[in-house]
């Protein structure tokens, strides 16, 4: 083990994240009463410009109304785009009139450091003039073609960022992919489109203490498609995934969520390695096949979810 050891910024509970759009009310209430770990209210690509400020106004009103922590879940605000001359206000009215409520900022298309020091400078000062006691945190969409060429440096960003998203639906409009498949898997291509970029991001946030979560899977009347590709993104080290629908929240939750055989099975590794250790041994034997320091190490990424979704 190397001696530089970056440790998890910050842990949350985060197998399911609903994408709100913060221009309807009515789907931000039914939301907050539904099964999702995490939910974000949408300020960018699902509000039309006329809606902008309403949708703003909306999400600032859910987060000083509804008691998000009390049920069990993270909200995050997907402020607009550094390019766009809403993002500054987005930042500005949710950090002065709900900063102590947000929980984190989702940064869209992020492409360099520089896009998220310039939010983390704003935020900082807000919180420093309204005395918050809070920490907003910030999120990341990896999106485009700059922003996955810049995957390490960004991830070593310090601060506030906890968390990178693979936005699979810009990414491969800026890689100008032949697909308009969101998330699901191309016939013209033997595999996963997808692999080597989710791939690649999950060993920034891994190596640099972040969460990695997957993006959406648009069509969200094909369950089976999704359950494969929360499969796929768990496989490949991600925590969560994207529901662009209610329906797919109960089929994040399964997926990301240890089976029973597995957590039991985690127990009892943790539990041989501690008798293996009394008697002097760094190995031991569990039916039939050995176990060691790093079965431990993989039982306790088993073992620390299992508690995470017993205390929601």
């Amino acid at each position: 083990m190397s001696h530089t050891l970056h440790p998890m910024r910050k842990p949350r509970l985060q197998r399911s994240e609903l994408a709100v759009p913060a221009s309807n009310p009515t789907m931000i209430d039914k939301a907050a009463e539904g099964a999702a770990d995490y939910i974000f209210l949408d300020l960018e690509d699902a509000i039309a410009p006329s809606e902008k400020e309403q949708a703003r106004k909306n999400a600032i009103q859910a987060l000083n109304d509804i008691d998000w922590a009390a049920k069990g879940k993270t909200v995050s605000v997907r402020i607009n785009g550094l390019d766009t001359h809403y993002m500054y206000r987005d930042v500005v009215d949710v950090m002065e009139q709900a900063g102590s409520r947000v929980h984190t900022l989702l940064v869209p298309k992020v492409g360099v450091t520089g896009d998220l020091y310039m939010v983390e400078a704003m935020v900082n000062q807000i919180e420093q003039a309204k005395g918050y006691s809070t920490r907003v945190g910030l999120e990341a969409l990896i999106e485009t073609a700059l922003g996955m060429a810049n995957v390490e440096a960004i991830a070593q960003f310090g601060g506030r960022l906890e968390a990178l998203h693979f936005g699979v639906a810009d990414f491969a409009a800026s890689m100008r992919a032949r697909t308009t498949n969101i998330g699901g898997l191309n016939p013209h291509y033997p595999g996963d489109q997808w692999h080597a970029s989710i791939s690649r991001m999950v060993v920034a946030c891994r190596a640099y203490g972040l969460r990695a979560i997957d993006g959406p899977f648009g069509d969200f009347s094909d369950p089976e498609g999704y359950k494969e590709g929360a499969r796929r993104a768990a496989a490949l080290g991600c925590e969560g995934k994207w529901a662009i629908h209610p329906s797919q929240v109960a089929l994040a939750n399964d997926v990301f969520s240890p089976p029973e055989v597995e957590v039991t099975r985690a127990r009892r590794i943790v539990e041989e390695l501690r008798k293996a250790e009394a008697q002097g041994k760094g190995a031991a034997s569990l039916d039939g096949r050995m176990i060691d320091a790093a079965s431990e190490r993989m039982a306790m990424n088993v073992l620390v979810l299992a508690d995470a979704i017993s205390a929601r």
